[in-house]
């Protein structure tokens, strides 16, 4: 008799992967929509949960969405259509889609995004910006480490790009200062910038951050490598996809084909 695979078994497997309890305070992760003792056959992993990838989850019979970014991320007085949040959760538990989000848990764990980053840049010494306080947890939100030896600006810039798979990125700072300890800091995080600089980090990583953040950097004499939010982790949701498809290997597991990065770059040539 096949052993059918719970929605609860797999939260559990997320919990142990990427602990809750890393999760920042503001932060709204684990099961947020769903039934624990529902069957799961069929999961998709994305970045966030969009128009069109809610429409391939419902299209290609997902039972549940492992979506990094929350829906949702705030409080609801109400559930109706008259809101993109209100919609795509209208549709998604209509069809009894379950949604879970592992959020700023995946992005601290041991083998979390930060990490992954960290290892891509071929880091050594690898801890975290900013540690736990909380009692009985290890680990912390961010990275940093050392490089082998001094890298220019513009060699790690290529190093990161090669690592996500992309042809562009900004940076501030000198493309030749030569950089040996780098921190991580995936999606959103210029608020980062104070910690990097207490760990005396030449450069830092991260997704976006705004023009105060770079002129503060610039000012304290910090490097930034700038990706991408979008690209800064959909690299993760997709490893995510194999590691859960690997564990259990009962489920068919993968990655949104529709998910693509909302920012383009365009450039005109004279």
């Amino acid at each position: 008799m096949k052993t059918m695979t719970t929605l609860d078994t797999i939260c559990r497997f997320l919990g142990e992967f990427a602990p809750l309890e890393l999760a920042e305070d503001w932060d709204n992760v684990g099961l947020l929509a769903g039934d624990r003792t529902a069957e799961v056959q069929r999961v998709m992993t994305c970045l966030t949960v969009t128009p069109g990838s809610a429409g391939e989850a419902i299209e290609r019979n997902a039972d549940m969405i492992i979506t990094h970014h929350p829906l949702p991320f705030h409080p609801l007085k109400r559930l109706t259509t008259d809101t993109t949040a209100g919609r795509l959760l209208w549709e998604l538990i209509g069809h009894r889609i379950a949604i879970y989000s592992p959020h700023t848990s995946f992005d601290s764990a041991t083998e979390g995004i930060n990490e992954q980053l960290a290892r891509g840049l071929e880091l050594d010494s690898i801890a975290p910006l900013v540690p736990l306080a909380r009692a009985g947890l290890n680990g912390g939100s961010g990275r940093f480490g050392q490089l082998a030896q001094p890298v220019p600006l513009r060699k790690l810039a290529q190093r990161l790009a090669a690592f996500l798979h992309i042809d562009h990125l900004q940076v501030v700072g000198s493309l030749d200062h030569a950089l040996r300890r780098v921190g991580i800091a995936c999606g959103a995080a210029g608020s980062f910038l104070e910690a990097a600089r207490g760990a005396q980090c030449d450069a830092l990583v991260v997704g976006e951050t705004n023009l105060h953040t770079y002129l503060e950097a610039e000012a304290n004499g910090i490097a930034l490598l700038l990706p991408g939010h979008y690209a800064s982790e959909r690299f993760a949701v997709a490893q995510l996809a194999a590691t859960l498809g690997a564990a259990q290997p009962r489920l068919t597991v993968w990655p949104s084909a529709r998910e693509t990065d909302p920012v383009q770059w365009l450039s005109w040539h004279a």
